[in-house]
């Protein structure tokens, strides 16, 4: 604990990263540098250990290049959810999130026709870059929540194993479809509305949808951003915990309501733009590199050990 407290206290760095919505952020945050030459690929690390570490629960560096100490499970089964694909085990998370997700399933749970929510991905027992699947979900704030209604909340490990959530949207995303219903709108409404709440991702013929039919307070729709692939579940992010100096927040939304630019998403996936010819003399792309424990901030090697 003494390594791990010295350890948190050394330099300040700039965490400047680019998470799934590709917005840049520039946050200063406490970081050691003290793993700079640990070439171990960060997420067969991570990946690998299936228990949280020993430390407090502090989320560390930022959503997408990060890691977690002190992780909570969120119980497989409660009175108003049920965690799902338990093979992973990614239903770990920092204590707010664990809480908000309860809280967002009692609401849901008041919905006609939901009985509570189904959990999909949370994060891992110490967060970090996951073997399959998210580039996010690495700071234990990140929840992916299903769209299906959950009516059953008796499910049996292999049930949620092989069930599936329902898709909402149709035209590759451009509308939702006939299983979109008030319900659907209600809960992300209330997850939108909720102080917790940094973001959330879905599909964008969704949020032109709750644009539509949103009425008096229109704030929370700034938090609603449109994102390629979250037509079958919504994707939560929390802010980070107020006063803490490991965890780098991603900067804000741009102001107002988002409506005019998630209608532009829809414009171009009703109408796409023309391709843009490649330049010839233009470099080659340089493939994507696999997060190494160097590229994490220095405490995720003491979380890992411990």
């Amino acid at each position: 604990m003494v390594r791990y407290a010295a350890i948190i206290a050394l330099l300040t760095g700039l965490a400047a990263c680019q998470q799934e919505a590709k917005v840049a952020t520039a946050t200063q945050a406490v970081f050691s540098t003290q793993n700079t030459n640990d070439t171990r690929i960060a997420k067969q690390v991570f990946g690998n250990i299936s228990s949280p570490s020993s430390q407090p629960a502090t989320p560390v560096g930022f959503y997408s290049k990060g890691c977690q100490s002190g992780a909570v499970q969120l119980p497989e089964t409660g009175p108003t959810w049920q965690a799902m694909r338990l093979s992973r085990n990614r239903n770990w998370g920092q204590p707010q999130l664990v809480n908000f997700v309860q809280d967002l399933s009692r609401f849901a749970a008041t919905q006609p026709g939901w009985n509570g929510l189904y959990f999909g991905d949370m994060s891992q027992p110490r967060g970090g870059p996951m073997l399959t699947g998210h580039a996010s979900h690495q700071v234990g704030l990140d929840a992916d929540i299903w769209l299906k209604p959950a009516t059953n909340m008796s499910l049996t490990r292999q049930q949620r194993e092989d069930i599936s959530s329902d898709r909402m949207d149709r035209r590759d995303g451009a509308y939702v479809n006939a299983n979109w219903t008030p319900q659907q709108e209600a809960i992300v409404r209330a997850a939108a509305s909720d102080r917790r709440v940094a973001r959330i991702f879905i599909f964008a013929g969704a949020k032109v949808e709750m644009c539509k039919n949103a009425t008096g307070d229109r704030s929370w729709l700034n938090k609603v951003r449109p994102w390629y692939g979250h037509n079958y579940h919504f994707h939560v992010r929390l802010n980070c915990p107020p006063g803490s100096t490991t965890c780098a927040p991603q900067d804000p939304p741009p102001p107002g309501d988002g409506c005019a630019d998630a209608q532009d998403w829809v414009n171009n996936i009703i109408n796409p733009p023309p391709a843009q010819p490649r330049d010839p003399n233009a470099p080659k792309p340089v493939p994507k590199r696999e997060l190494t424990m160097a590229s994490l901030p220095g405490q995720c090697a003491v979380v890992a050990a411990n």
